[in-house]
């Protein structure tokens, strides 16, 4: 009565009394062992344990039940022998087998375990553990139909059997079959449990997933239904109508979320992200500041409003903000990157090179720190080092498209290592075919070698994958004038010039080649030259 009543000390009082009348009761010590056992008391549940003499125990239900007791106090051997003690006592017992099981699959013995489970399902074809372990032994050696099909068996027998559906709908899941999973779902969700907030998570994961945002939204409802304090599915319907790319609807219920909980800043950040994906860039620059004052150490607003203030070209106010997220999180690459880049986008090439030497003492193996720590290098004129780092870019992603295009295109361009330049930008073209500045940078490299038809080939493919690129041209204007082709070379300078006007170079060229002044000869002239940038 007092172990029924959970009052366990007391409990153990009255089985001390008993045994002084029954000195040799093993039921007596096994049931003091499991309270102790329940307690946590290992050392005293082994101690009574091993006062009893298992051949004088018939019922194979406690056999098990010592075992158990044994295996988790790490005494594997003694757990074995009391499973085959229990079968040997009653061979009938399915419960056995699978107990037996049990204790095998944890032990990583899954041939015997596999054993176990089948002879289980002989006596009781219609209990579930067992085929539920089949399922965890075949999912454990990769034979996922197998073990989709023993959770499902084990469903059939036991629908309410919340693991089964988990592990079947996690391992569709992780097999692509995203469907059939949210189908394990949707059938628990209706038929079982409706209100499993795990589960109809879950489900609105893989609705997402899927792009099927109309019933995504109608899980999110019920969930705000039953639950109207459910901050996250709020936050998560305002998102789904961005990916609807109703941005403005999105924007308005995120509003409203912010001025229900004020003090959640990564709600009011999540708004921010919203501003920043429609280019309403200052009305996120103020949410990003409102949440530096309520707290300046908050990292996601920092970086971003260091990201929105990047976009708007004030360099010079979001390098402190970007300094600062450095500091709140060194060990996130993301901070060093961006700032290196607002370094470089205001041409302080050598403030950019210490950034991202930084941030690749703590990411050695952060690409995109690397090639543009290399793109810094070249910027100072120091092509070994650019070489260098392009090379270990492609060392660490051998399919790193734009290290290959920079570094062919680098080599090209100075008439140097012209083979290893084309077969670098080949490799570029191949991972990328209609990237025209990969595409420039092949013709490029051709016409250095010699190839000028097949260069002339690639770049006036360019030219059509890329209307606007000045250097395109002045490629475009060089080949024309080797092959003598004066008027189409004179045409494609003028285009390049009009694009980009402030390359005097090009206009000195254009003068020596006895085409004239080309600000005459060109067109009306755009105020904002467009300047090709070979990494993009």
């Amino acid at each position: 009565m007092s172990e029924l009543a959970e009052e366990f000390p007391e409990a153990l009082e009255h089985y001390r009394a008993g045994l002084q009348f029954d000195p040799n009761s093993a039921f007596l010590r096994f049931q003091m062992a499991s309270l102790h056992f329940t307690s946590g008391n290992i050392q005293k549940t082994i101690n009574l344990l091993e006062q009893i003499d298992a051949r004088t125990v018939d019922d194979a239900r406690i056999l098990t039940q010592m075992a158990k007791m044994f295996a988790g106090a790490g005494k594997k051997d003694r757990a074995l022998a009391l499973f085959d003690h229990a079968i040997e006592r009653n061979s009938e017992r399915p419960q056995s087998y699978v107990e037996k099981g049990i204790f095998l699959f944890q032990g990583k013995q899954l041939v015997e375990a596999e054993d176990m489970f089948a002879r289980g399902i002989e006596l009781a074809p219609h209990a579930s553990i067992g085929y539920f372990y089949l399922g965890k032994i075949n999912q454990a050696q990769g034979k996922g139909d197998e073990a989709k099909e023993y959770y499902r068996k084990t469903i059939l027998r036991a629908p309410r059997f919340e693991r089964a559906h988990r592990e079947l709908f996690q391992l569709l899941e992780a097999d692509g079959q995203v469907t059939e999973a949210i189908v394990v779902l949707e059938e628990y969700l209706a038929d079982v449990n409706p209100h499993h907030k795990k589960f109809r998570q879950d489900l609105v994961r893989l609705l997402l997933r899927q792009k099927e945002f109309d019933r995504a939204l109608t899980e999110l409802e019920f969930i705000i239904k039953n639950a109207s304090d459910n901050l996250n599915a709020q936050v998560r319907r305002a998102l789904v109508f961005a990916e609807m790319e109703d941005v403005p609807r999105a924007i308005e219920e995120m509003t409203n979320i912010v001025e229900a909980y004020p003090s959640k800043l990564q709600v009011r950040d999540y708004l921010g992200l919203l501003h920043v994906q429609v280019d309403q860039l200052d009305q996120a620059i103020q949410v990003y500041h409102t949440n530096i004052d309520l707290d300046p150490t908050f990292y996601d607003s920092r970086i971003h409003l260091g990201y929105a203030l990047y976009r708007l070209k004030r360099f010079e106010e979001a390098v402190p903000h970007l300094r600062r997220a450095i500091e709140l999180n060194p060990g996130n690459a993301e901070p060093h990157l961006l700032l290196g880049l607002t370094y470089t986008q205001s041409e302080q090439h050598r403030m950019a090179m210490e950034t991202f030497e930084v941030g690749l003492e703590r990411h050695p193996k952060n690409v995109d720190l690397r090639f543009n720590l290399g793109a810094a290098y070249d910027k100072l004129g120091r092509f070994p080092d650019v070489v260098r780092e392009m090379e270990m870019v492609m060392e660490l992603n051998p399919d790193h498209g734009d290290a290959l295009n920079y570094l062919g295109y680098s080599y090209a361009d100075r008439g140097v290592n012209i083979e290893q330049a084309v077969a670098l930008t080949q490799r570029a073209v191949a991972l990328k075919p209609n990237n025209g500045y990969y595409v420039d940078s092949l013709g490029w490299a051709l016409f250095k070698m010699g190839r000028v038809q097949d260069a002339l080939v690639e770049i006036k493919r360019a030219a059509e994958l890329v209307k606007d690129d000045p250097v395109i041209f002045e490629h475009m204007g060089e080949i024309y004038l080797l092959q003598n082709d004066r008027d189409k070379a004179k045409q494609s300078w003028l285009r390049s010039i009009e694009l980009d006007p402030t390359n005097g170079k090009l206009q000195d060229r254009f003068r020596d080649a006895g085409f004239g002044e080309p600000l005459e000869a060109g067109s009306e002239l755009p105020p904002q030259p467009q300047v090709r940038t070979y990494a993009e």
